[in-house]
């Protein structure tokens, strides 16, 4: 039977050289190499560890914020790999200026709302500021509460070696972290600017020594923002966890935005690495603007939409 398919696929240069190898080697030689284009990998539920996969295979991965239940739930039906409840509900979900006003229990109240929406993807959550920074017990208090309390799936912390022993407190506790490295939007009074991070050497150096210690530490994921591309390349090459990036490049292991910038329901904000698929702002206050003058007019509700 191989033999008949030696004669009909093999060109019969290679087929002198597999007879000569075997049949585990026509395996390898011609079902793998003919084989290839096989779809990738469906997971039905995304976990760290498909993540460490996606990685491997060279699979891109997806992921973008949520705050709440209706919109977390169209989220994850688009097959996102991971939802991020990001301290971005701060300016997207409160109108603060900053990351910094969110709280633990603000975070919590969030996040158990996607969880409940949730069927297939990763849900990761924020640790917001002061919840972690300068006392470890802390740290891992926050973590269970988001863990118990939310159903969150992992948590999120900005920083590097300056945050080690937090980390370490957490990670102990079987509470799987994703890092936060380059532009981290809680240290933004220490940076006084939002703008792009690690352009000087000792800054890309310490970047690169902080993404080895996470990895080694036990982080089962990186988050890198806004930094040079060139740099989050390396970055990416020089560890095995996945690296996730916004506004550090393609050559990263996959991509975040916040939602509601890339519906284009916020319109203030507008950097280079944004990609506004839609611009919802206008769709919704296009349709308000319909449904006030229906009412007004008397013309709604019409005769078939009562009772």
């Amino acid at each position: 039977m191989f033999s008949m398919l030696i004669s009909i696929f093999v060109p019969q240069q290679i087929h002198d050289r597999v007879s000569c190898l075997g049949l585990s080697a026509l395996n390898n030689v011609f079902l793998k190499k003919n084989y290839m284009s096989a779809a990738a990998k469906v997971y039905k539920r995304v976990t760290t560890n498909a993540l460490i996969e996606m990685k491997a295979s060279g699979t891109k991965i997806s992921m973008l914020t949520a705050y709440d239940y209706s919109m977390a739930k169209a989220v994850d039906a688009a097959n996102i790999d991971v939802i991020l409840v990001g301290d971005s509900a701060s300016n997207v979900m409160s109108g603060h200026e900053t990351t910094l006003p969110i709280t633990v229990d603000q975070m919590i109240y969030h996040a158990s709302a996607v969880v409940n929406a949730v069927k297939r993807a990763l849900v990761v959550v924020d640790l917001p500021f002061g919840s972690y920074q300068s006392d470890p017990k802390e740290a891992l208090r926050s973590s269970i509460r988001i863990m118990k309390e939310a159903g969150a799936h992992a948590v999120k912390i900005e920083g590097g070696a300056e945050i080690k022993d937090s980390m370490v407190r957490i990670l102990k506790a079987g509470i799987p972290v994703m890092g936060h490295l380059g532009l981290t939007p809680q240290s933004i009074y220490k940076f006084g600017t939002y703008n792009v991070r690690a352009r000087e050497e000792a800054e890309a150096e310490k970047l690169l020594e902080d993404a080895k210690l996470l990895e080694q530490l036990g982080c089962f994921a990186l988050v890198l923002e806004k930094i040079p591309a060139a740099l989050a390349k390396k970055v990416a090459k020089a560890v095995q966890i996945p690296v996730i990036g916004i506004g550090a490049g393609g050559d990263v292991d996959g991509q975040v935005l916040v939602l509601h910038d890339m519906l284009g329901l916020t319109t203030e904000f507008s950097p280079r690495f944004l990609r506004r698929y839609m611009h919802l702002y206008d769709q919704m206050t296009t349709a308000i603007k319909q449904y006030v003058k229906d009412v007004k007019s008397n013309d709604f509700p019409n005769k078939d939409e009562q009772y």
